[in-house]
């Protein structure tokens, strides 16, 4: 049977620099005309369809997106209110742990069991990951409802509940901070780790401090946290955009830290506390570096790989407290406990409460714009010394003084 001969329509002709176009208009998918121009009646009646098909496609992915494309619309428009940072592992837990699992799917076709599938991988993961990836998931659906491109929202009834609760680091002793303040005196962490101790500040405004906003030359020495560090392509970005709201603030500090602070102005050449070689403020690779001054220190398993006839060994090596590194006798293993630039916050923040600070000053010092954050690190330090609570706890439950706090109809003659 012979192919039926399409029928192609007569379009207007136009001349452009000599030469004759036939040309048509259609609408685009955002309601423009546009115009369309060929040599031939028959290539452009090619050129319409092509382009109807792709406005057409156009309008339903709009009216009908998958999940990853709404997930990349979703990160574009949160991109104008959240930090680069931020913005950063939004973007990096999208992809890996959203889109991967659901992206070729439509929104309309998502289903809750779609969603607990997807987060039954983050189960074996932190809990803190667990639930900023369930927080976006539920952002993106929610998003999209009051939208009006879904009609039910999958993520109603879904647990924020789920990952492998992390384990609580607790504050660094007396004798660890002297151990660790004596591993690292002379070496490039000493300056930061003394702040993070004595003071509290987050790494990011420690790297950020400057000199004008150290007063040491009066009656209290104090901080000022006005700045923050962040990095950005391993660039250093210094900014007056804090954490949140309550990170601003001041901060009296003790004299050790005074007579260090003291010390360390007068060697240097720069307006940062914390800078490198030509006074910048430090990047994330330089910084990384001056924190392996302690790494390198303790007795913390370490593996190592060598290439051995093309093959990769996998070598584990355990170093011993006390001995020094093969390889440079000048690094002696001094150090067996963990310690992060945040465990010398915390160590500060729990000092505090220990030495009876009210926990609400504690939460103005820390910077803490949530008073839960704070309660937790005092409800672990004030209850977890069941010696110290016996006396309290035999008081409350002691016969004599419950017979004093009830009716007398119910006292026992």
């Amino acid at each position: 049977m012979a192919k039926k001969k399409q029928s192609v329509p007569e379009y207007g002709t136009v001349t452009r620099k000599g030469t004759l176009y036939y040309r048509t208009r259609i609408t685009d998918a955002d309601g423009k005309q546009v115009s369309l121009y060929a040599t031939t009646c028959e290539e452009l009646y090619e050129k319409q369809l092509e382009a109807r098909r792709q406005v057409e496609e156009i309008i339903f992915h709009r009216k009908h997106p998958t999940v990853a494309e709404y997930c990349e619309k979703w990160l574009l428009m949160q991109s104008a209110k959240v930090s680069a940072a931020t913005m950063k592992g939004y973007n990096q837990n999208m992809r890996n742990y959203v889109i991967k699992p659901l992206g070729d799917m439509y929104m309309e076709e998502v289903t809750a069991d779609d969603i607990r599938l997807a987060l039954v991988p983050l189960s074996k993961k932190s809990e803190g990951l667990y639930a900023t990836v369930n927080m976006l998931i539920k952002c993106v659906f929610y998003s999209a409802e009051r939208s009006q491109l879904i009609t039910h929202n999958p993520c109603v009834g879904i647990s924020a509940k789920g990952g492998k609760a992390s384990k609580k680091k607790d504050a660094l002793t007396d004798q660890q901070v002297a151990v660790l303040l004596d591993t690292v005196k002379g070496l490039p962490p000493y300056l930061f780790i003394m702040i993070g101790l004595y003071a509290g500040l987050r790494r990011e405004e420690i790297l950020a401090l400057q000199w004008e906003c150290v007063f040491l030359d009066v009656r209290t020495p104090y901080i000022s946290v006005r700045r923050a560090w962040r990095s950005e392509h391993n660039r250093p970005v210094i900014s007056t955009i804090l954490k949140t709201p309550a990170a601003k603030r001041d901060i009296p500090i003790p004299k050790c830290l005074a007579d260090c602070l003291h010390e360390a102005k007068a060697n240097s050449i720069s307006e940062y506390v914390i800078a490198d070689s030509k006074g910048l403020p430090l990047s994330y690779s330089q910084f990384t570096r001056v924190w392996q001054y302690v790494v390198v220190r303790s007795v913390k398993e370490r593996t190592y790989y060598k290439y051995v006839n093309g093959q990769s060994i996998k070598y584990t090596v355990k170093p011993t407290l006390g001995t020094t590194q093969r390889n440079n006798p000048k690094i002696r293993y001094t150090l067996d406990f963990d310690v992060t630039p945040h465990l010398l916050r915390h160590t500060y923040i729990t000092n505090l409460l220990y030495a009876g600070v009210d926990p609400k000053t504690v939460q103005y010092l820390a910077g803490h714009e949530n008073s839960k954050t704070t309660m937790d690190i005092y409800a672990r330090v004030k209850y977890n010394k069941p010696e110290e609570l016996f006396e309290v706890v035999n008081d409350a439950l002691n016969q004599g003084n419950l017979d004093e706090k009830l009716p007398i109809s119910m006292v026992k003659e």
